[in-house]
């Protein structure tokens, strides 16, 4: 498992790794402290929690957000803020895309590749 990303990385030649049911993710700059990821959806992200720190900016379409017991329609622009070990999740209302910024990395993700 590569442990650092490309000082510069192409986003055109990154490859789409499809996670099913309509999701889609790239892997952009990361190393162990840091990963932001590219996701596509046109799904529901199931409700789930990690250890990770997460921020995530709405960069296109809209979506219904949970975090914890709260839920808010946020659209392109919005961001949102989940610390570690909270419930969460979101339903794309509409073709829309995030940028998933988490710490530290994300392992898991790396070991699907």
């Amino acid at each position: 498992m590569k442990q650092q990303s490309e000082v510069f990385v192409d986003g055109s030649n990154t490859p789409w790794e499809d996670l099913g049911g309509g999701i889609r993710r790239k892997m952009l700059g990361y190393d162990k402290s840091l990963m932001m990821t590219y996701i596509k959806k046109n799904a529901v992200g199931y409700v789930h929690k990690h250890i990770h720190t997460q921020v995530t900016y709405v960069e296109k379409g809209s979506f219904e957000v949970q975090i914890g017991g709260a839920k808010r329609i946020l659209r392109s622009g919005d961001c949102y803020f989940i610390p570690p070990n909270i419930e969460h999740g979101v339903v794309a209302l509409e073709d829309s895309t995030l940028v998933d910024v988490f710490a530290p990395m994300r392992e898991d993700f790396l070991k699907k590749k």
